[in-house]
């Protein structure tokens, strides 16, 4: 017999909005089904409904880019391989140009500094889900800790290394500025990882912001800041622009994931924590601490209060 059903289906404005409220739509329709009774289906708890959907697609997008979805253990194996080879390839590359001299060892340097974590980054989405995942994502930035400390240390010998990293080429160089920049990036990883902001904005200012300021200011820094001679105008405001900018990149690639949502309140947030990077690279105690510990805990902290 024919029975009239009334469906209640989500309301996709509901959704979006801020208290993730449904809103029941009722479609009247006709049913040949013996057993069809007059039927409501109401939501009545759904605060929890769209993070359900999220994780879900998340899992889905998770699994199409993990090489062997059905073994997380030897997916994270071979993706630790595969990021491993990504960085040690990418500073095989820079050592090549410091040792054949084609670009001024300040700029070898710098060319390093912005595309090594940036590269890093991008094979977060091979890993699995859970601290197996991040742990092991890790591993690549953390044996590069160990790396820093041996041959700074004279432990170990690796003159292309020390060439291609070093401003001077003095190996104990490495204990400073090469150290700070594995461990932070290790730090956002394990941390924040990638369903958080703060590790895009930590690590796109730390490379991207950092690493422009530098190759900017040294071609087109005339014009110094008042407060500080050794910074200039054109190095922050391109700090600034380029860690804003790797910034939104990065927030769209996380989403295309699922890790993250993008919207105009997270990027500007990115932009806040961008300008404050900027902002404290710029002062005197930046460099006689450090710009790569002085930028990723600013990054860090700001983007605790604005995420």
């Amino acid at each position: 017999m024919n029975a009239r059903t009334i469906v209640h289906v989500v309301s996709p404005v509901a959704i979006a909005s801020r208290h993730h409220l449904l809103r029941p739509i009722s479609i009247f329709a006709n049913y040949n089904y013996p057993f069809a009774q007059f039927t409501c289906l109401t939501f009545q708890n759904t605060n929890h409904f769209p993070i359900i959907i999220n994780r879900r697609r998340r899992r889905r997008l998770n699994a199409a880019v993990m090489l062997f979805p059905e073994n997380p253990v030897v997916s994270d194996v071979c993706a630790t391989a595969i990021s491993a080879t990504v960085a040690l390839s990418c500073l095989r590359l820079w050592e090549e140009t410091a040792k054949r001299g084609i670009f001024d060892q300040k700029l070898n340097r710098k060319l390093v500094h912005i595309s090594i974590g940036l590269l890093f980054m991008l094979c977060w989405p091979l890993f699995s889900e859970g601290r197996q995942g991040i742990y092991l994502a890790a591993f690549t930035p953390g044996v590069n800790i160990i790396r820093m400390l041996l041959v700074g240390l004279g432990v170990m010998k690796d003159e292309d290394t020390v060439k291609s990293m070093s401003r001077y080429g003095d190996r104990r160089e490495l204990l400073k500025g090469p150290l700070y920049y594995a461990a932070t990036i290790t730090a956002a990883c394990v941390l924040y990882w990638r369903t958080s902001p703060i590790a895009i904005a930590a690590i796109c200012n730390l490379c991207a912001g950092d690493g422009f300021a530098d190759v900017v200011g040294r071609r087109f820094g005339s014009q110094k800041l008042p407060y500080n001679k050794n910074k200039s105008v054109a190095g922050s405001v391109a700090m600034a622009s380029a860690g804003f900018l790797a910034s939104l990149g990065y927030m769209y690639y996380f989403a295309r994931f699922g890790y993250i949502k993008e919207s105009w309140e997270m990027a500007l947030g990115f932009l806040v924590i961008s300008i404050a990077s900027a902002l404290v690279e710029s002062l005197p105690i930046s460099t006689e601490l450090d710009d790569n510990l002085t930028v990723t805990l600013t990054s860090m902290f700001v983007g605790s209060l604005v995420f």
